[in-house]
């Protein structure tokens, strides 16, 4: 995916939506909307809290980022793979690292399917301390 492939879905590809994706192409970890804007404020751009807020919301309704919600209620969002996976964050750094979960796949069709659900998503995130903290 190159930087401007993740656009195409959105509606027009404005300065400051080009602003926000490059600054989630730039970043390895999670960051929530307030430290996107920061940085954009930071590096001279200005982009408002709210646009910021409906672009976010946008790119991932679109497939394009990940979002989760930190231990602390707060919504995070990264550019990730485009295939399924789940994370593993460290509390105390942020560090995050994508993770297949062959079980938890089988363990969730297993149980959609004893109860009659069909079309099921779901997502899973596993808070920890990394090694380098």
């Amino acid at each position: 995916m190159t930087n401007t492939d993740h656009l195409e879905t959105l509606p027009r590809p404005t300065r400051q939506r080009r602003a926000i994706a490059a600054v989630l192409d730039q970043a390895d970890d999670f960051r929530s909307a307030q430290e996107i804007h920061e940085v954009l404020r930071a590096g001279g751009d200005s982009v408002g809290l709210s646009t910021v807020y409906r672009t976010l919301q946008a790119m991932a309704d679109a497939g394009q980022i990940d979002v989760l919600r930190s231990e602390a209620g707060e919504s995070v969002y990264r550019r990730c793979s485009t295939t399924h996976h789940h994370h593993l964050v460290c509390r105390s750094c942020g560090a995050t690292v994508e993770i297949e979960g062959p079980a938890v796949e089988s363990w969730t069709r297993s149980m959609a399917a004893h109860h009659g659900y069909r079309d099921i998503a779901h997502t899973l995130e596993i808070f920890g301390t990394c090694a380098s903290c």
